[in-house]
């Protein structure tokens, strides 16, 4: 973790920004969302290296508990284009069911989660969410236009898009 979040670091200051936030990448990143001894290592290598950051992960995992626990400021993230089980994980990508591809059944689960704490999961229940921010998955051709519309709807309803600042 130190080792990415150096490189990170140096790659943000050589284009003249500054590293505002960490988030695990991938496997990672579910690894930790339900692995609380891996959470608190990456939370704990995060604030050693800079207490400033803010640690992304996944709303109401192992992540997020080890953040608060080791003094972060984190960040609940919660999935447009992605649906969830009932304990709260992101559904499996190996199931048919796990990626939201209509962008109104997105926008309107984005819309949801902000305004009632919660998204349906795949099997009926409501599962309880923090969305601080959303995650939109960058590997289709249309996610510039769809993360464009989402946040046109989002401001549509009052809801401000904003950076989360450094802790």
């Amino acid at each position: 973790m130190t080792y990415q979040v150096g490189a990170a670091q140096a790659i943000a200051k050589a284009a003249g920004a500054r590293l505002n936030h960490v988030k695990p990448h991938g496997a990672l990143y579910n690894m930790a969302a339900r692995d609380a001894a891996l959470a608190d290592a990456i939370s704990r290598a995060v604030r050693d290296f800079d207490a400033g950051l803010v640690l992304y992960g996944l709303s109401g995992s192992q992540l997020i508990v080890a953040a608060e626990a080791n003094g972060l400021r984190c960040a609940g993230e919660v999935f447009a284009d992605r649906t969830y089980r009932a304990d709260g994980s992101l559904t499996a990508r190996s199931r048919p069911d796990a990626l939201i591809a209509d962008e109104e059944i997105a926008v309107a689960q984005v819309l949801g989660m902000l305004r009632n704490g919660s998204v349906r999961s795949v099997d009926g229940e409501m599962v309880k969410v923090r969305a601080d921010t959303v995650c939109i998955h960058g590997d289709a051709p249309q996610t510039p236009v769809f993360a464009a519309k989402l946040r046109r709807a989002l401001e549509a309803k009052g809801i401000c898009v904003r950076p989360i600042p450094r802790g």
